[in-house]
């Protein structure tokens, strides 16, 4: 069983940074793919990110590609998601979620078993 907390969600103006940060607990998190995802309002949970479990190989969405970067630490059981030139339309709530390493880095919702619960990014025109 693994537990997944993100943070460093918040209220930005367009053209900010964040950096979401998602830690993690339980089970051998060097042997877990991660992805980030995210949902605004009224729309399905969509891909932003992804890492494979030793931080060699990422992928991003194209909306995010060239302004987000996804990273880990595996001493410190955490990966990362630096957004930066933020726009309104990234305006969702940001999760986390892992995958089995044989299975990632994916795009693919279903291939992630755990989640954690969200953290909100709002940012403001």
């Amino acid at each position: 069983q693994v537990q997944l907390v993100e943070s460093g969600g918040g209220l930005v103006q367009a053209g900010d940074s964040l950096r979401l940060s998602c830690a993690a607990s339980g089970g051998t998190f060097s042997s877990y793919a991660m992805g980030w995802f995210r949902q605004a309002p009224g729309k399905e949970r969509v891909f932003v990110a992804t890492i494979d479990n030793i931080g060699f190989n990422t992928d991003y969405a194209d909306s995010v590609k060239g302004r987000f970067t996804i990273s880990r630490d595996n001493l410190k059981r955490t990966v990362y998601l630096e957004m930066n030139s933020l726009k309104p339309e990234d305006t969702a709530v940001y999760y986390c979620a892992s995958a089995p390493a044989y299975r990632g880095p994916s795009v693919r919702r279903n291939d992630y078993d755990y989640w954690g619960q969200g953290t909100q990014v709002t940012v403001s025109s």
